[in-house]
């Protein structure tokens, strides 16, 4: 049984926990060796913490035995992604100028997840100051895609989405300020949630973009992404951005039924220019859920048309503002994608800046007035299959097109929103998987949890794994 321990979800694993038919001692080691075997060839972790999640999983143990079972995340190992404070440890940002840096304060989420009994397994490689997508890192190396080792794993989470997809970590979390949540869990076949901005705490993560900034779940199935946003999810004073509005419980939520609900789609921006096996396996799960009782409406969003260009101007500025200093003081210290970047984040002018804020503003009372009329929002989460490490330019359909400006496409918009968006696998294209996205109205967490889980009950991975997590 230890060998098909790791590949199993935190919905199969909490049960046995529970009833204490599994130790999280045996858990916890199990994934361990598993993560400490794979992580030379998919460098999904900057550091295992193996001391520290032994003692943790043998107090696990205790606390369950004495019967003070926390809930299902009480003795799950799991790997958090490299911007996440840990009190006395280091947190490196995966960059050169932070490579020593020790908070003395937990973030938030990690305070949280201590609180429900998880045990913490390492930190994660991501992209340098989750500036970026790919996950090639230059300081750390570049993080690889279990299902075909040469290609992307997606940023800026991809030691997150590695992990996961591995079974070297049972859940994780990523952050997500144009789609570092999404885009990896896309492109390694996992479920990725991007909650409400304000839903969770972002107190205790390095920021990238303070106003689009997001922290969400990375998980096997929607369940446990449901059950670990009620971990991570609640209002926080420290936290300028927190929102004062009710968890209540995504679990309940969660019944496969979609009965009635309305699909909206946007033909005009998120099925333009996309490849085709990729729109075709969206649109099949589309019709799965229409097969299911649910009804299909075509909506306008016109102000879509300006999304990129409002994203690219406030991600630059608002990182530039961040590392300015360093900018100017330690160029030289920075990956030269980051430096680059950060350059061009000095560019944009105060009216560019309010310009952008003003089609954000558009943006948001556009989709408003879409979800007057539809429940949620299905669109692929990526238009391509993320390409070899090292390559710049990605094929569609025969063409090649540049990979950030295109991979950040249809997921930068519930950034500028600040809207839920949830991705979950729906097949494969040459045996990488296709990502398929729900975007929801604010604080809808539930329904798009809902929606996700009918389209996983439908087995669109067909039980599959990469090689690498099995072998």
């Amino acid at each position: 049984m230890s060998r098909e321990l790791v590949t199993k979800s935190v919905e199969e694993l909490a049960p046995l926990l529970q009833k204490r038919e599994l130790s999280p001692v045996e858990l916890t080691q199990e994934v361990l060796k598993h993560a400490e075997s794979h992580n030379e060839r998919i460098n999904a972790y900057i550091t295992i913490t193996r001391k520290q999640a032994e003692e943790a999983a043998l107090q696990a143990e205790k606390e369950i035995s004495d019967g003070n079972y926390r809930g299902m995340y009480h003795g799950i190992p799991m790997g958090l992604k490299d911007n996440l404070y840990f009190k006395n440890e280091i947190t490196t940002m995966a960059s050169r100028i932070h490579g020593d840096f020790v908070s003395d304060f937990d973030a938030t989420v990690v305070s949280k997840l201590r609180e429900a009994g998880a045990i913490f397994t390492g930190k994660l490689n991501m992209h340098e100051y989750a500036w970026g997508i790919t996950n090639n890192n230059p300081h750390f190396g570049a993080c690889r895609n279990p299902w075909d080792t040469e290609k992307i794993p997606g940023g800026s989470s991809g030691g997150s989405g590695a992990a996961v997809a591995a079974d070297m970590s049972v859940a994780s979390l990523g952050t997500d300020t144009a789609g570092s949540i999404r885009i990896p869990s896309s492109a390694c076949g996992i479920v990725g949630l991007k909650p409400t901005h304000g839903r969770v705490s972002k107190y205790g993560c390095f920021p990238l973009a303070w106003s689009l900034d997001h922290i969400g779940p990375m998980t096997k199935t929607v369940k446990d992404a449901a059950a670990l946003l009620e971990v991570i999810a609640g209002y926080d004073k420290n936290d300028p951005t927190s929102v004062n509005v009710p968890v209540g419980s995504y679990m309940e939520q969660i019944t496969g039924n979609v009965k009635d609900l309305v699909i909206g789609i946007n033909e005009e921006y998120f099925f333009n220019h996309v490849d085709s096996e990729v729109e075709k396996l969206v649109r099949q799960g589309i019709q799965h859920l229409v097969d299911q009782g649910a009804k299909v409406e075509e909506v306008s969003i016109p102000s879509l048309k300006y999304a990129e260009y409002a994203e690219m101007i406030t991600i630059l500025a608002e990182a530039a503002t961040i590392h300015h200093r360093n900018l100017l003081t330690r160029p030289e210290d920075f990956g030269q994608d980051i430096r680059l970047l950060l350059e061009l984040g000095e560019l944009p002018s105060a009216v560019d800046y309010l310009q952008s804020q003003q089609i954000r503003r558009q943006l948001k009372f556009d989709f408003q007035k879409a979800f007057e009329k539809v429940s949620v929002l299905i669109t692929p989460t990526l238009p391509i299959i993320p390409p070899k490490i090292g390559e710049e330019y990605a094929d569609l359909n025969g063409e090649k097109v540049d990979l950030i400006d295109h991979i950040i496409r249809f997921t930068g918009p519930s950034n500028l929103t600040g809207l839920p968006a949830l991705t979950v696998p729906c097949g494969f294209k040459e045996g990488m998987p296709v990502g398929l996205q729900i975007i929801g109205p604010a604080f809808k967490e539930g329904t798009v949890l809902n929606v996700g889980y009918a389209v996983e009950k439908t087995n669109p991975l067909k039980g599959r794994k990469p090689d690498l997590a099995i072998s």
